[in-house]
């Protein structure tokens, strides 16, 4: 029975190496993306809510036309009973109906009035509401031509990238399972915790790659060992030498090249 290969800690550290690889990839692929996918929802949830507000304008612009109609129904109303009133008024047998009568009359009059008043209001908010509708309408086709415009770009870049993305994602989630899960977990938070998503760094011209503290000597000699772990006291990363990273980052880039 052929006897399983043990694990390095070399071994370990080329795979934690790689797994940064890929995964520093993808960071690249979705910053290129940058804020695209935000501003796409932001102006789809801005235009969704001018075609909310035109609705609401339009219906209100029928319940002031049907307010009009009330109010010249009514005036009708008050026109006919003007009418009657002035009839009846020739046949009354008194001064008291007479004036009751007449009463009548000035209040229809009255009414009509006040129904010529509401029109002329109603009116007026109707050209402030098609005002309104322009101007809504006008910012509506602005927001739509400028959604167009972002979804096509980010359409671009999708079709240009999406593909290698999930595949680097699935080759990612595959290196984790090569990987100790304490391991993993170690990455994983050193990752979210660190600038640029960098957990594993190697040695550049003394110091840890992206910081300024320089790694003592005897620590720079043990890191290039590749006997075991060791973390940037200051960042907290995981480090490996240069030599090995070299080596990583050639095998990856042929791999990249592939997908």
């Amino acid at each position: 029975m052929a006897k399983k290969k043990e694990v390095t800690v070399e071994d370990r550290l080329r795979a934690l190496y790689d797994l940064q690889l890929i995964d520093s990839r993808i960071d690249e692929i979705r910053n290129v993306r940058g804020e695209l996918p935000l501003e796409v929802r932001d102006l789809e949830d801005e235009v969704a809510g001018l075609n909310i507000r035109l609705e609401k304008l339009v219906s209100s612009l029928e319940v002031i036309d049907n307010d009009i109609t009330g109010k010249k129904n009514l005036m009708e109303e008050a026109k006919s009973l003007i009418k009657k009133y002035s009839e009846q008024q020739k046949n009354v047998r008194n001064n008291r109906e007479f004036n009751s009568l007449t009463k009548e009359v000035e209040f229809q009059e009255l009414e009509i009035e006040l129904a010529e008043k509401h029109i002329r209001e109603f009116k007026v908010q109707i050209e402030q509401k098609k005002q309104v509708i322009s101007e809504t309408k006008e910012r509506l086709k602005e927001r739509q031509n400028h959604l167009k415009h972002k979804k096509n770009e980010l359409d671009a870049i999708l079709s240009e990238t999406e593909k290698e993305e999930q595949a680097l994602f699935q080759k990612s989630e595959d290196y984790k399972t090569q990987i100790e899960e304490r391991l993993v977990s170690a990455y994983n938070r050193i990752r979210k915790n660190v600038k640029n998503g960098l957990a594993v760094v190697p040695i550049e011209r003394g110091a840890s790659g992206g910081s300024f503290f320089t790694i003592p000597p005897q620590v720079q000699v043990e890191i290039a060992s590749r006997k075991k772990v060791i973390t940037d006291e200051h960042s907290g990363r995981i480090l490996v030498d240069a030599a090995l990273a070299e080596e990583q980052k050639a095998k990856m880039e042929k791999m990249f090249s592939k997908l």
